[in-house]
This record gives structure tokens, sequence and C-alpha cells, in this order.
């Protein structure tokens, strides 16, 4: 495996710590990684928006420091309309009902046209590891072996990336990429590496706590931008 600017990393932000609190709106916020991503935002003190498609399927998932409304991920209008007042946004979202690249693209689309209107300039979005190079022009997703099925699935987020790729340098976009083991069960160690672009050697583990850290820590103190960010602990 080539790994490219793989360093050890902590949180720039402690849970209980904060810069300075925001409100982020988090889509998706009903899954278990927009979850994660909605409990880490709050431990910092910050105030979050949490978009799904049916707010009455996630009662407890509002509190002090959470507003649940309604929203749509793949229209720009839907967008606009939860992220209006926010300092930055999050994308967690997926839909299995519909076809990978067709979804994907239209959220990219709607994330880019939604959130210049609502004067957003932060976005971080979820990505998945078989998008990830294992060699210079070479993704996982390429091998020969490769499933087709999860081959059709994971060009859904090839085609969210170069749809993103395309938005104007008023948005400040990061894809954020876990491994393949995505442990929902795991702890927040506090601790992940990164590459940028690339698989990262050794186990491709990492926790839900560990993820969402690494998001928050991506929009606390943004240090990447317009590319693919691998973490794994």
């Amino acid at each position: 495996m080539t790994t490219t600017n793989a360093i050890p990393a902590h949180s720039v932000n402690p849970v209980g710590s904060s810069n300075s609190p925001k409100r982020i709106a988090v889509f998706g916020a009903g899954g278990r990684v927009g979850r994660a991503v909605v409990a880490e935002a709050v431990a910092r003190g910050h105030a979050v928006t949490a978009v799904v498609r049916d707010p009455a399927k996630y009662p407890h998932l509002g509190s002090d420091a959470v507003t649940v409304v309604r929203g749509d991920a793949t229209d720009a209008a839907s967008v606009a309309a939860a992220a209006a007042g926010h300092d930055a946004a999050v994308n967690a979202s997926v839909r299995l009902d519909v076809p990978s690249e067709e979804y994907f693209v239209a959220a990219a689309r709607a994330m880019a046209g939604g959130l210049a209107k609502a004067g957003v300039g932060r976005l971080v979005v979820l990505g998945i590891a078989t998008t990830l190079e294992t060699a210079p022009g070479v993704r996982v997703m390429d091998a020969p072996e490769f499933p087709e099925q999860y081959r059709v699935f994971s060009q859904g987020h090839v085609a969210e990336f170069a749809t993103l790729s395309a938005a104007g340098p008023e948005l400040d976009w990061l894809m954020v990429v876990p491994p393949l083991d995505l442990d929902a069960e795991g702890p927040r160690t506090g601790r992940y590496r990164t590459a940028v672009g690339t698989v990262l050697d050794g186990p491709g583990h990492i926790s839900h706590p560990d993820l969402a850290l690494a998001v928050l820590d991506e929009i606390d103190e943004p240090g990447h931008a317009r590319v693919q960010l691998a973490v794994a602990d």
C-alpha cells in the first residue's frame, strides 16, 4: 500500500473545549455516523441542526443543543433553508433505495448550490474507502476481483467527488473517508491517522466516535480542503 501524509493525529479540540461555539447543520443526522457527529459536536459546545427526512422517526435526537428539522440533502432549496445561519455543514446522508450515482451527484449539487445561497462556506462530506488509491492511479474498487455491485455503489462517491471538485472556490469542502472496517461499537480513543487520497497502511479500522472526531476537527480547525482525507486508527 502507498501511504501519503500519514501522521498520528489527536483531537485539536478535546471534548468539553472549543475555540468558539459554532452552529453546524448535519444532514443524515439520523444515521449511525450522523448521530456520532452530532454527539461530538454537542460535546464540544456547538449548536446542531439535525437534518433528517422524517423528524418523527427520531424523537430522541433533539435536545437543548440539537434542533431536529425536516430536510432533503438532494434539494438545493431545502439545503439552503436548513443551513441558513450556520457556520458549517456535514453531509452524512445516504439513500439505498436510489441509484448511488444519482443520489450522491444530486446531493453534491444541492450542497454546493444550497450552501452558497445560505452563505455557509465549510462542508465536510463522508466518502467510502473503496474510492481510495492503493497505488498511483489505482483505486481499491479497480481490482479485478472487486464485486461489481459494490463497484457500482462506489462509483456514486467517485461522481460525488467530481461534482464537488467542479464547485466554485466559495465552497470550502472536504471528503472524509473512513476505512472499510467502520466500527459502530468501538470506543472513542481520541486518536486517528490521516492520508490524502490513499489507503492507510495497517489495520483499516476506526470507530464511529473517532470518525466523528476527525470530522469535527476539520470543522473547528480546517486543515484540508478539496481532497479525500482517509482516516483510520
